[in-house]
């Protein structure tokens, strides 16, 4: 049996189109987190990186440099967010047992403030270190309701995330 997904049509719409120099520009978003798990929204700092890139059509990868914080796109919405961190929770709890924290056992990546952080190790390779979003007509392409989040699994502490804008 052919299955094909559900498509409005067999077409593909060209939107816009741009030429010229590639151009990469990147950005660093500096935050201080204050909780584990914490939503971050930073979707008006990157629309700023984008807009200051001067790039027409390309896309932007907006990327964690941590293992514990994760970057997101969601609908920011508190009753959503709550159960966001309920979801977190219960994948990957916090008094969990993982190896990872026993610090008996462990001898790599120690540092002298080591905390027991598995379950924010674990959350995050479910949640992702990225996101690209395209950028038309200058425009990043979120949707209605979408934001950026950076996502603090761990705890609180300086953070850093990277734009990177490639394109025409």
């Amino acid at each position: 049996m052919n299955h094909r997904p559900s498509i409005i049509e067999d077409t593909v719409t060209p939107i816009d189109a741009a030429e010229g120099p590639m151009k990469v520009s990147a950005y660093s978003i500096s935050l201080d987190s204050v909780k584990a798990p914490e939503f971050v929204d930073i979707t008006d700092r990157v629309i700023t990186a984008v807009r200051e890139a001067n790039i027409t059509m390309g896309v932007a990868t907006v990327y964690s440099k941590h293992t514990t914080a994760a970057i997101k796109i969601n609908e920011l919405e508190p009753l959503l967010m709550e159960d966001l961190e309920n979801l977190l929770e219960h994948i990957a709890p916090k008094d969990g047992t993982y190896r990872h924290n026993d610090f008996e056992v462990r001898t790599v990546n120690m540092n002298p403030d080591e905390s027991p952080n598995g379950h924010s190790h674990c959350q995050h390779l479910t949640l992702g270190t990225s996101e690209s979003i395209p950028i038309i007509s200058g425009e990043l392409q979120l949707g209605t309701y979408q934001r950026i989040f950076f996502i603090e699994l761990d705890c609180p502490r300086p953070r850093e995330a990277i734009v990177q804008v490639m394109g025409v």
